[in-house]
């Protein structure tokens, strides 16, 4: 089954890779001003939106919510980008550069979800969609605490493991609702 996963995991990334590009040609690495809280709060208000759809069963903008998955998993790659950066880094990325960057950090977090994927024995297919978004609004939360702490924790994983669960979840928040159709 882990190939079948892998396969429809790629299949969303490209889709997400496919937006950031365009976003890049469109806007550059604007994002790039941001700070890593500044994000944190752009993918909060995205898997808001989604809860509150969820929760209210209808919603008054058309955008659909894969959507809203797709920013978020945008957002947290850019997150990932903006902590391993150097602070002196400049603010423009070329295109290539930008690629890299993607690449290198969804290679990282697709590898993650391989191993948690094989030691869980693909649970998140049972889920729901709406517990992935509960699940991306809790990590979320945990960000903001880890940050208002500059940072620090006593015993849990840091921001950029929380970054790479909500890609996770989001990118099979993807999968699911594309099966659906």
């Amino acid at each position: 089954m882990s190939s079948t996963t892998s396969t429809q995991y790629d299949k969303a990334i490209a889709l997400c890779k496919d937006i950031y590009l365009k976003k890049m040609k469109d806007y550059g690495s604007a994002w790039r001003i941001l700070r890593p809280s500044s994000l944190t709060d752009q993918i909060y208000i995205k898997a808001q939106r989604i809860r509150s759809i969820e929760e209210k069963g209808s919603q008054k903008v058309i955008d659909a919510i894969e959507g809203e998955f797709i920013g978020i998993v945008n957002y947290a790659v850019m997150a990932l980008i903006q902590i391993n950066l150097h602070s002196d880094a400049p603010l423009e990325l070329g295109h290539d550069e930008g690629v890299k960057y993607f690449e290198s950090n969804v290679a990282q977090v697709k590898a993650l979800m391989m191993d948690k994927n094989h030691d869980y024995g693909e649970a998140w297919r049972e889920m729901r969609v709406s517990s992935m978004t509960d699940l991306i609004l809790m990590k979320l939360l945990r960000i903001k605490q880890i940050e208002d702490n500059s940072g620090s924790t006593l015993i849990s994983e840091g921001v950029d493991a929380n970054y790479a669960d909500i890609i996770n979840y989001a990118i099979f928040a993807l999968i699911k609702l594309e099966e659906k159709k």
